[in-house]
């Protein structure tokens, strides 16, 4: 892990390039520790997120746009938009269609090693 992300340096969202982590679906990696995870998203309408699952606790912030988040359960599904939060259990199927361009911030408990910035 790169100590100085786990100093009290502020990490500026304008600082970080982003990585496309799926068509349309864009990541940058802030603050991080062993424990959490925090991450800002750039998603661009009508990319998809295929339905997943990880043994991370997603908790989640809408900033702008309206996405349409995806379960294996039906009656779970809903449609999240700006001020909207959410959390997805560790393991939980998840997935998204994203409706407009979207924003939002996400916190993953464990941390998610394989999104930890590469040099």
């Amino acid at each position: 892990m790169d100590e100085k992300i786990k100093t009290l340096n502020p990490i500026n969202v304008k600082d970080i390039a982003p990585l496309e982590a799926l068509p349309g679906i864009f990541r940058k990696t802030l603050a991080y520790n062993q424990d959490t995870m925090l991450c800002f998203f750039q998603l661009e309408k009508d990319s998809d997120i295929p339905l997943h699952n990880h043994p991370n606790v997603q908790i989640g912030y809408i900033i702008s746009g309206k996405i349409q988040f995806l379960s294996d359960q039906k009656d779970y599904e809903f449609i999240a938009t700006q001020g909207d939060s959410y959390v997805f259990e560790a393991e939980e199927m998840h997935g998204a269609k994203i409706l407009e361009d979207t924003e939002l911030i996400e916190v993953f408990y464990p941390y998610r090693p394989e999104y930890e910035p590469r040099e």
